[in-house]
């Protein structure tokens, strides 16, 4: 049972909300955890719904003269990938220098006379993207984990990049290609075997195209870069910082929402590109990174969740908007992505999963838990349950390598599902209970003091990252967070009196 519990949590229902917020447990893009990946996806019900990414966004390229429609139409794909991920960020100084950045960058480019216009998002996930109409999108995640001035160029100038090379048209060319070759193959031809194995092979096809765009931006990226002034090493740094964000997600169990690494994956074969590519340039030192201006402008943004959400502090899940919260067992990390709250602990053996899932009226809860499962319960172990003082059922499921128990919990008109998983033949069921009866309605007071977490910029007393580390208001790994949020590598002795990144509530 590979992929157990990856897309579980997205084969809940929607909840109704408003447009804006497309899931209950988050409004914005995931998916989910990938060490959770490995358990608990076949067995759960119909996916409901697609989300959109900036791979699934075509905007067609925005001619010197556009028609009234035209506008309308870019203008309405503008809008609906804003409000995809949380809508805009109000940073004033962040996005004055992302747009100085920008311009300086636009000056070094091939096409210096082409116009763009940025948008700061509110994710904490770490992405950028560029429509071919000039639109160019960072997230504050990336703004947060960006060290330097030269580092978030780098990501603007590679954007860039993919504009001027006009990748996203020749993609789409491509795609429409290979369609077209499929279709006449398949419905004029009248064989739809080859038809079906030539738009297999155009996917590979399409995928390597896309690499080969990925690479060529770097280049011309980083040669953008040098000439606008700015260190060309910070494209480097800059990927090397996104991989150890992951490595680090990976390291919990949780890689959450995807990022930078599903539309731009981060490859040492990129890194040592674009190192190649900056030594072509000159020995490292030249350029200006700029990092007194860039802290000054990132010092005070909102970092992680936003409260209103769903957040996670230590054990504790909470959900204002739901009314909800419950705490983990004891050696549990877990996240809230937008479908779920996934969990795991350190070593994998055991994993969990919590989410929002639809019952049709009059609909049983234990009906609700085998219409969510595609694997077969195990016979006799449905039976209904008081939990936490709320309606419930819950249920035992045995795969191949993995034991599962299952809980769906009626609170006022709102069904929640609880899975926890153990590998091998062990029943999860003592932690699954403490668990299950830690879901609680919310004290008013508790939502009230929760309060986002925020990038703070301090000068540091000491060379002691262990020392700063401890003012990182997180739930684990504070030093390696506090290192890879400041570009800093383990052992780093750090500047007595320079500022440094770090969180706080």
């Amino acid at each position: 049972m590979d992929g157990v519990l990856q897309e579980a949590g997205s084969r809940g229902a929607r909840r109704r909300a408003p447009a804006s917020r497309a899931w209950p447990l988050r409004a914005r893009l995931s998916a989910g955890s990938a060490a959770l990946a490995l358990v608990l996806t076949a067995c759960a019900g119909e996916h409901t719904g697609a989300v959109l990414t900036p791979a699934a966004v075509t905007v067609p390229a925005e001619a010197p003269r556009t028609t009234g429609r035209e506008r309308s139409a870019l203008d309405a794909d503008h809008a609906k990938l804003v409000a995809s991920f949380g809508g805009e960020y109000r940073a004033p100084a962040a996005l004055r220098l992302l747009s100085d950045v920008t311009d300086r960058l636009v000056k070094a480019s091939d096409r210096p006379d082409q116009t763009y216009v940025v948008t700061l998002l509110d994710s904490p996930v770490v992405n950028a993207f560029a429509l071919p109409s000039g639109r160019l999108y960072a997230t504050r995640g990336l703004v947060a984990l960006a060290s330097d001035t030269s580092e978030i160029a780098a990501v603007l100038a590679h954007e860039i990049a993919h504009v001027t090379l006009s990748h996203a048209n020749a993609r789409t060319e491509l795609e429409l290609r290979s369609q077209l070759v499929s279709r006449v193959v398949a419905d004029v031809l009248n064989d739809p075997a080859t038809g079906a194995q030539l738009q297999s092979q155009s996917r590979f096809a399409i995928a390597r195209f896309s690499r080969d765009q990925e690479l060529e931006a770097d280049g011309a990226g980083v040669r953008t870069l040098a000439k606008a002034g700015y260190d060309p090493f910070g494209a480097a740094r800059f990927l090397t910082a996104l991989n150890r964000t992951v490595a680090l997600k990976a390291g919990t169990g949780s890689p959450g929402e995807p990022d930078m690494l599903a539309t731009h994956p981060a490859t040492a074969e990129r890194v040592a590109l674009v190192t190649r590519a900056a030594r072509r340039i000159g020995a490292p030192g030249i350029g200006s990174d700029d990092r007194a201006r860039y802290l000054a402008a990132v010092d005070g943004i909102a970092y992680g969740d936003d409260p209103g959400e769903g957040v996670v502090r230590g054990r504790r899940f909470v959900h204002p908007s739901l009314g909800i919260a419950f705490d983990v067992p004891d050696g549990f990390a877990i996240e809230n992505t937008r479908n779920a709250v996934l969990g795991t602990t350190n070593e994998g053996s055991r994993r969990l999963l919590f989410d929002q899932v639809e019952a049709g009226p009059g609909q049983g809860l234990d009906a609700v838990l085998k219409s969510t499962w595609n694997d077969a319960l195990e016979a006799g172990s449905v039976e209904s349950r008081t939990i936490a003082g709320h309606e419930g059922a819950v249920a035992l499921s045995r795969g191949k390598d993995w034991t599962f128990r299952l809980a769906a919990i009626r609170i006022g008109d709102t069904v929640f599902r609880m899975i926890m998983a153990a590998k091998g033949a062990t029943d999860p069921d003592p932690a699954f209970r403490r668990w299950t009866g830690s879901l609680a309605t919310l004290n008013p007071d508790e939502s009230h003091t929760l309060k986002p977490l925020r990038i703070q910029v301090v000068q540091a007393p000491s060379e002691s990252a262990e020392e700063l580390s401890r003012r990182m208001a997180v739930s684990d790994r504070a030093l390696e967070r506090f290192l890879v949020l400041n570009g800093l590598e383990k052992g780093a002795a750090l500047k007595v009196g320079q500022g440094y990144k770090v969180v706080v509530e």
